[in-house]
């Protein structure tokens, strides 16, 4: 899984990112502490270090990152807007 866009690689920035979600915090944590990569029903899981919820790459509650990732994908010709 690699998502890369005008040579940004959105998911090491959302790696990287040191944005605190303490729900988030409590799954991974509770993760850890029984070993597994999936819990509740697959509805949190964890694939090459990025936290999947309901299957879908979850972004961190880190105001910036989540802007660029709209900028990246809402100001493009295929999406509709140039700006």
């Amino acid at each position: 899984m690699e998502v890369i866009v005008e040579g940004v690689d959105i998911l090491e920035k959302i790696k990287s990112s040191e944005a605190k979600d303490d729900e988030v915090i409590k799954v991974v944590e509770e993760m850890k502490k029984v070993g597994v990569k999936m819990l509740r029903d697959e509805e949190w899981r964890q694939e090459n270090g990025i936290m999947l919820k309901e299957g879908k790459v979850y972004v961190p509650k880190d105001e910036a990152l989540r802007v660029e990732i709209i900028r990246l994908y809402h100001d493009t010709p295929i999406g509709g807007h140039g700006g």
